[in-house]
């Protein structure tokens, strides 16, 4: 099928509900994200290694106590804008409390997101989101390179609204502190 053909059967906007029918109707397991002002984005399926990284991670916040209902995988959040809202489905969340059940939560009580760099997403994840989830107040972002060392950069929100790094380390430097000497 064309770009002209796609276009034609796309909305003029494209709304959170939009993109939950899209991802349900994808059958090869894409994530379909928007950014506040409406950029479009479709993120294809982890690969193994990604999702091997998502895993330890999660068990590493769960091992430390900290309450599975709490600890989200690829879970949808929505990011306000001032022209409407965003969707973007992080590869991991941690919340202050346990959230609703809904396809989009608020980012009230998101405490930290994560996402795991893939190729081509590098730019999105390193730039866009920086600034949308700084933006909507997010108090901390990391993100995992797909280096050999898998390399975690810790960013904090600072007192200006933008993230500042916080630290870097290999994952799994990471992984033998405690989540509690970070978050």
């Amino acid at each position: 099928m064309s770009a002209e053909a796609v276009g034609r059967h796309m909305p003029a906007v494209i709304t959170l509900a939009d993109l939950a029918a899209m991802t349900s109707a994808d059958t090869h397991g894409r994530r379909y994200e928007t950014s506040p002002e409406g950029v479009l984005s479709v993120v294809p399926p982890p690969d193994s290694q990604h999702a091997v990284i998502a895993t330890r991670l999660t068990l590493w916040f769960g091992l430390a106590g900290w309450p599975a209902d709490q600890l989200m995988q690829a879970a949808g959040v929505r990011i306000p804008g001032p022209d409407g809202d965003g969707g973007r489905i992080p590869d991991l969340t941690v919340w202050s409390r346990a959230q609703p059940d809904a396809v989009w939560l608020d980012v009230t009580d998101l405490i930290l997101v994560i996402e795991i760099m893939s190729r081509g997403s590098e730019s999105i994840d390193q730039v866009a989101k920086v600034a949308e989830y700084a933006a909507a107040g997010i108090p901390q972002y990391w993100t995992v390179a797909r280096d050999v060392a898998q390399t975690v950069t810790l960013y904090r929100l600072g007192a200006a609204g933008a993230y500042e790094e916080a630290a870097k380390m290999p994952l799994a430097w990471l992984l033998q502190t405690s989540p509690a000497d970070h978050v």
